[in-house]
């Protein structure tokens, strides 16, 4: 993934953004909507689009363009800012490799422990046996 790249390839679409602010917000264009092509993309190579495509395929529209919205704060840039940090980490964490996973094994305790209580258990029941007596006994 090449940053420089990518970060040339991003577009802003800048609208009013709702919620507080008086008159300032209806005068003031300070949403941010990043775009980002995914498909036309130069700074990611074929195998991480397809990873992209996997793990966003529900933040991806159909033309596979990749859009991330931030009205937050009260500044255009500010706002440009934050969405831009947010698209680079969402890319991050889609590019990570899951870690692959374990499956259960059992502890060495647990299998003495359980042969232990096993032992345990079978001692307990020999004792309440009638005891015979000794074969010279008589």
């Amino acid at each position: 993934m090449d940053k420089e790249q990518i970060t040339k390839e991003l577009n802003y679409r800048f609208s009013r953004s709702s919620g507080s602010g008086g008159q300032h917000v209806n005068k003031v264009e300070t949403r941010v909507e990043l775009l980002f092509d995914i498909n036309q993309s130069q700074g990611l190579s074929v195998r991480e689009m397809n990873r992209i495509w996997k793990v966003l395929d529900n933040r991806i529209n159909k033309e596979g363009i990749l859009i991330i919205a931030s009205q937050a704060k009260r500044s255009q840039v500010l706002n440009k800012k934050e969405a831009t940090e947010r698209f680079f980490k969402l890319l991050d964490k889609a590019l990570r490799p899951r870690p692959r996973r374990k499956g259960a094994t059992a502890f060495k305790a647990n299998k003495r422990k359980r042969l232990q209580k096993k032992k345990h258990q079978s001692e307990k029941k020999a004792l309440r046996k009638k005891v015979k007596p000794p074969r010279d006994y008589y």
